[in-house]
């Protein structure tokens, strides 16, 4: 499965699979609560999408999986990190998703680790992100690939209001 970056072309396919991912995931409510329009949205698939962050995988001609992967920026400083880096010395995933279909199948633990893989090639040293504390499934995910929680912060996020995360690091 290979990673396709987004271009500006492929916006509605990409909206629309993550409505669908959004529609049709059960415990969505449950464990990730992401309600389309707020998190995510038009603007920050867009602007993902512009910056060249946004990825994803095709099985059949269908999108399959889909993710942004950035640099760190200011709302990861103040935690207890193992390494102290600079925000470009580190790739941070946002917004992973699968199709509900093919969820339990490795997607994306295979994702995650082509993502892995690719921050490898590039010269970053740690693969950091963040889940909300109550999305079991991802934090299973990520302790399994080897990802250490490294911190708890409480954030605002407009789809679910105040709320823990989880943060989590892979170093390379």
């Amino acid at each position: 499965m290979e990673l396709i970056q987004a271009k500006e072309i492929d916006f509605e396919r990409i909206t629309a699979f993550y409505r669908y991912v959004i529609d049709n995931t059960e415990n969505m409510d449950i464990y990730c609560r992401w309600i389309y329009g707020l998190h995510p949205d038009d603007e920050m698939i867009r602007e993902y999408i512009l910056a060249g962050k946004l990825y994803y995988c095709e099985e059949k001609g269908s999108i399959c999986a889909a993710l942004a992967v950035t640099a760190q920026d200011e709302d990861y400083h103040d935690v207890q990190w193992s390494l102290t880096l600079e925000d470009n010395e580190v790739a941070v995933v946002h917004i992973l998703c699968v199709d509900p279909k093919l969820q339990g199948q490795g997607i994306a633990r295979q994702v995650m680790e082509q993502i892995i893989g690719q921050a490898g090639r590039m010269g970053k040293k740690a693969v950091r992100l963040d889940t909300l504390s109550c999305n079991i499934p991802a934090q299973h995910l990520y302790e399994s690939i080897g990802f250490e929680r490294r911190g708890t912060k409480r954030w605002y996020a407009c789809n679910v209001g105040w709320i823990d995360f989880f943060l989590y690091e892979l170093i390379l």
